[in-house]
């Protein structure tokens, strides 16, 4: 191996991740501490800063270092590294840097239009944003190329390897026995009282209750800090620093607290990549399907969990004593776990929340695809919720303004979502294998055995595997609809007394 050659292309990728990590930063910044005046100016300093990072990437000295690399090699850092640092020089050359500049740009305006128009439930505020960004977004596509449809080349962005007929299929496969399983739950004789956790919780109660939460499961608070957005997220520039937001609702305890135990899970793994390869893929996460599995895998198969609630309730109860004294466990527990269909993604049930990523990925297939105008987004928005959730939004903010990603340019993302579930499905059936008291020791606050798993199984590894592959090494089978679809199952049909 040319041992020149990698350490000056390492050193150059480092640069980069260190220019993409102050951008993620401003942006951090944009969504929670920023003076509104201050957006021309951001969008500038983003607009330079994305520039700068795909200059660097796109240099041909960066092309030259990798020809000289361009055989195998046994050292699994330095294939993950080339491979990676190879897919990504590949892609970024094919788009020009005034492309990327000007994305960089309208983004941050637009996500601003977005929150106006979201608060204001006016598509038209956002349009003439939106289909900007959509056919920004599509020259990016046709500049990459594809083999079969244009979004390809977008979801390929998030998840590697990935196809837009092998996400059809999957999805095609869930959508089914989901919407069955929603109808036999409207038809259970058991049902929940989701009302008691629309009383009045304290916000700053919420606060202390969430952190607490995020710091039990294993979130260090050394190396990360949760603060307020309008839409919650996670952003890690290194293991030693991890962003976490989060939003409170005075009345509604699931808003927050799942919000935080969700944006928590994917901090785990953020500090849990190996800290000596920051900024280079085998320090980095998978795809975002792999790091939507562990937000999923901590906020439901573990955060609600029964054992997890025997443990944490009496807490909750004191903390929260004027609203919940009166609740039991039993009703508590099932309240958190309600089924219903429902306007809000973020919000959504476990079972109706995969639905809800369908309707956007066949909007966003369609809109990519030329088959969707921008002006015909909230009409099919609506039609679909109500086919596919069964609920018709009565306006745009509880329709298709509800999420930030388009604002942000990031078609092909939302797909990762629904994979994140299903890959969270094997990972925990297979924890659960390997741990076999594993719930027991949820069930007394002790989630380092679960947290240590994830690292040695998926966080340790970096980019060194792609998704499948990672799959199918610690589950022992391909990505499947079957570990998921059983969890609901065992988990749901005993809880509303559905018959099997």
């Amino acid at each position: 191996m040319d041992n020149d050659a990698y350490s000056n292309l390492i050193s150059r990728l480092r640069e980069i991740g260190q220019i993409d990590s102050a951008s993620a930063l401003l942006d951090w910044d944009a969504e929670t501490y920023m003076p509104k005046n201050g957006l021309a100016v951001r969008a500038e300093q983003l607009a330079l800063l994305a520039r700068l990072s795909h200059e660097r990437m796109t240099d041909s000295a960066v092309g030259d270092l990798i020809a000289r690399l361009d055989e195998p090699c046994d050292d699994e850092v330095v294939e993950t590294n080339v491979r990676e640092i190879k897919r990504h020089y590949t892609r970024a050359t094919k788009i020009p840097t005034s492309l990327v500049e000007r994305i960089a740009r309208v983004s941050t305006v637009a996500k601003e239009s977005w929150q106006k128009a979201r608060e204001n439930s006016h598509f038209e505020t956002f349009k003439p944003h939106l289909a900007e960004l959509v056919d920004l977004r599509c020259q990016v596509a046709d500049a990459i190329g594809y083999a079969t449809e244009r979004y390809d080349a977008l979801v390929d962005e998030f998840e590697p390897g990935i196809t837009t007929a092998e996400i059809t299929r999957l999805f095609s496969s869930l959508q089914a026995p989901l919407s069955e399983f929603v109808h036999a739950v409207s038809e259970a004789p058991s049902k929940p009282d989701p009302s008691i956790l629309q009383r009045k919780f304290p916000i700053e109660t919420q606060k202390l209750w969430c952190r607490q939460m995020a710091a039990e499961i294993g979130f260090n608070f050394d190396s990360g800090r949760i603060d307020v957005s309008t839409h919650p997220f996670c952003s890690g520039s290194a293991p030693s620093d991890v962003r976490l937001t989060t939003r409170y609702l005075e009345k509604f305890f699931n808003s927050a607290t799942f919000g935080t135990l969700h944006e928590a899970g994917h901090g785990l793994y953020e500090q849990g990549l190996p800290e000596a390869h920051v900024f280079t893929p085998r320090g980095q996460a998978v795809s975002l399907g792999i790091h939507e599995s562990q937000s999923r895998l901590w906020e439901n198969f573990v955060g609600r969990s029964r054992p997890f609630w025997e443990r944490y309730y009496p807490q909750c109860q004191l903390a929260f004593s004027d609203a919940l004294t009166d609740v039991s466990l039993d009703d508590f527990y099932f309240a958190i776990n309600a089924i219903s269909p429902s306007l809000i993604r973020v919000e959504a049930d476990e079972v109706t929340y995969n639905l809800h990523i369908i309707v956007r990925f066949e909007i966003e297939r369609d809109l990519i695809g030329g088959k969707l105008a921008v002006g015909e987004i909230p009409e099919a928005w609506n039609e679909k919720m109500a086919t596919l959730v069964g609920i018709r939004p009565e306006n745009d903010a509880d329709g298709c303004l509800q999420d930030i990603h388009w604002s942000m340019g990031g078609f092909g993302y939302f797909p990762t979502y629904a994979l994140g579930n299903l890959y969270a499905a094997q990972f925990f059936a297979r924890a659960r294998k390997d741990i076999p008291n594993l719930m027991d020791f949820i069930g007394r606050g002790e989630f380092a055995p679960l947290l240590e798993w994830l690292r040695v199984k998926i966080h340790q590894h970096g980019q060194h595997y792609r998704a499948s592959e990672l799959v199918q090494r610690v589950s022992g089978r391909a990505l499947s609809i079957e570990p998921f679809l059983d969890y609901v199952s065992d988990k749901f049909a005993p809880l509303y007394g559905i018959d099997d």
